[in-house]
């Protein structure tokens, strides 16, 4: 037997092989966790570009819109907001009668598109059978997915004659006559007007509501609609007592994503308004919304105060899309405090 003063050069041997073996590995690691660092890094610093990116367009088209409107708002002042008058020749414009128009075509499509969609995908989700779901879902869809001139066209050569004969003769004899919401509904049946651009607006944002309320409306646990049932519910005290507030959020979103469509549209709604640049109190009569105008008459535009007027008309459409997100931003907050979130 060897004494311990015989082991330690065996001892010290093993303890050197196995630093030695283990050196590498730490270096390995180290050098592995460096490579990691420097992707971490390099990936936090394209994301980062790509949404510094986003704000310098959104400021970038903001900037360029307001100087290339400045002549008109120089020129003009704050009668460009509340002037209908729109004449080339004699060089004067105001954007009242193309704010009213936008304003009021977007209302009507969404007090019809609005009650329409949600209940769209309140039956796709709780009430439709089974093997319809899928069909009924899918041909909603497909609506989203026909180009706006598609639509333009329909409603100038389908749907306006329909109006002209039908709708509006029935509208005006009926409605025409009541004291207070009479003048709403006055003038003859042209087919073309506010109402029918509405209404093709209506179509038009019907399956953005619909698809984004439907996948929002699945997310609902079941056992919170199980326990509502369990309890005596109805289907439509579930709907509006669990899946509604469950998914406000949800629904809102897509209510907002269906009003940008609606402000925005130019190609359909130039089909069927009638591109008349004054204001009316009939929503059967003609009229003009802010992206028709601007297609209707930049490519004809002079480079003097005609092109600004159309870029001021360019930069309050901007302004109204980011009131109106805004505002949608604030209702939501609101009802997070109220909900104790």
């Amino acid at each position: 037997m060897q004494s311990p003063k015989g082991q330690r050069p065996t001892m010290t041997l093993a303890v050197a092989e196995e630093q030695a073996a283990t050196s590498p590995r730490v270096s390995d690691r180290a050098n592995a966790l460096s490579r990691l660092k420097i992707a971490d890094g390099s990936f936090r610093a394209v994301t980062f570009s790509a949404a510094v990116f986003v704000l310098v367009i959104l400021i970038g088209v903001l900037v360029s819109l307001f100087i290339g409107a400045w002549p008109a708002f120089r020129t003009f002042g704050f009668g460009f907001l509340i002037s209908d008058v729109w004449s080339a020749p004699k060089q004067q414009f105001g954007a009242a009668s193309a704010i009213y128009g936008t304003i009021v075509t977007a209302l009507i499509a969404m007090l019809i598109g609005v009650p329409v969609g949600l209940g769209i995908a309140i039956f796709l989700t709780e009430l439709c059978p089974i093997p319809l779901r899928r069909p009924i879902g899918i041909a909603v869809e497909l609506l989203a997915g026909i180009p706006s001139i598609i639509y333009g066209i329909w409603g100038a050569y389908f749907f306006k004659p329909v109006m002209q004969d039908y709708l509006q003769p029935f509208l005006i004899k009926t409605l025409g006559a009541v004291p207070v919401i009479g003048a709403l509904f006055a003038g003859p049946p042209l087919g073309y007007g506010i109402l029918t651009a509405g209404l093709i607006l209506a179509v038009m944002i019907l399956p953005f509501i619909t698809a984004i309320s439907r996948d929002v409306f699945e997310t609902v646990p079941a056992v919170l609609k199980e326990a509502a049932y369990g309890v005596g519910c109805t289907t439509f005290e579930v709907v509006r007592n669990v899946v509604i507030p469950y998914t406000r959020v949800g629904v809102i979103g897509g209510v907002m994503l269906a009003l940008g469509r609606a402000l925005g549209e130019t190609m359909a709604v130039t089909f069927v308004i009638g591109n008349a640049t004054r204001i009316s109190t009939s929503i059967l009569a003609q009229g003009t919304t802010i992206s028709a105008m601007i297609a209707n008459q930049f490519a004809e535009a002079d480079e003097g105060l005609f092109t600004s007027s159309l870029l001021a008309l360019g930069f309050i459409l901007f302004i109204i899309t980011f009131i109106v997100l805004a505002a949608a931003r604030l209702m939501l907050a609101r009802l997070d405090v109220k909900a104790g979130r």
